[in-house]
């Protein structure tokens, strides 16, 4: 197993390799504006220089920390309340009647498409950012709380009822253990939900953070700190899934995932 995994990680790092020297070659022999396509060298130069002088006056780290910020707020938010809600519209009808269509609603409708309203009723600041993030990443966890209560063998539940079980351990022992791993399934796709959403948040009436940083960059056609930003988007993100990875495995350890 050892041996198959470094060998499919071999597998990434080649293919990875391969994209950047045909990224290298493209710029080199100038089959694109380097407008369009900067080469490797200048991202990396820009990256430096943005470490050591920001953009717009303010550090690179702070536009990095407040989009942080903002992200985990929102997700942590969406745990809080989507987990224990989901779970309670699994096992109580009355209470999935109540909310489900609701939340079902506003699932599909794009984030933007709400985003003004929000500001209407909350404001340009930070609350309006982290609220938007926040509906972004409840529906997923909710979803999936829902799934993994409905997917608990019955024969579990009326086990442990035969055993004496009251229903609060009956839920916190069976019911709630059994559904971890499509929670954690949950909270992977909604930060991943949340990320997406989160240059959209800094659009409007930002002047910091990481997405605010490329959407400020397009409008001068500076595409290499764009893709600096893009860069530093994509690898935090891989980070953040492989870390959710890690806990889901450590606290999961039943499921057998690697």
């Amino acid at each position: 197993m050892k041996a198959r995994k470094k060998h499919y990680w071999g597998i990434t790092v080649a293919t990875w390799l391969v994209l950047l020297v045909i990224w290298q070659l493209v710029t080199s022999l100038k089959i694109t504006p380097e407008i369009l396509l900067p080469s490797p060298e200048k991202v990396i130069s820009t990256f430096i220089n943005l470490s050591k002088y920001g953009y717009n006056g303010i550090p690179l780290w702070y536009h990095f920390m407040i989009t942080m910020v903002r992200l985990l707020s929102a997700v942590v938010l969406a745990i809080i309340t989507a987990v224990p809600l989901g779970l309670i519209s699994g096992r109580i009808r009355i209470i999935y009647s109540m909310f489900d269509s609701i939340i079902q609603f506003i699932r599909p409708i794009p984030p933007l498409a709400y985003y003004t309203l929000l500001i209407l009723w909350v404001g340009i600041g930070e609350t309006s950012k982290v609220v938007l993030l926040y509906l972004a990443a409840f529906a997923p966890i909710y979803l999936a709380c829902i799934s993994g209560v409905q997917k608990v063998n019955d024969d579990y539940i009326k086990s442990a009822e035969s055993l004496g079980a009251t229903p609060r351990q009956v839920f916190f022992h069976v019911i709630f253990p059994s559904a971890l791993p499509d929670i954690f399934t949950g909270i992977r796709t909604a930060v991943g939900m949340a990320y997406t959403t989160v240059v959209a948040a800094e659009m409007v009436a930002a002047t910091y953070g990481i997405g605010w940083m490329i959407i400020n960059a397009s409008k001068y056609l500076k595409s290499d700190v764009m893709f600096v930003g893009i860069i530093i988007l994509g690898i935090t993100g891989v980070a953040l899934d492989q870390f959710l990875k890690v806990i889901e495995r450590k606290i999961v350890f039943w499921s057998g995932k690697s």
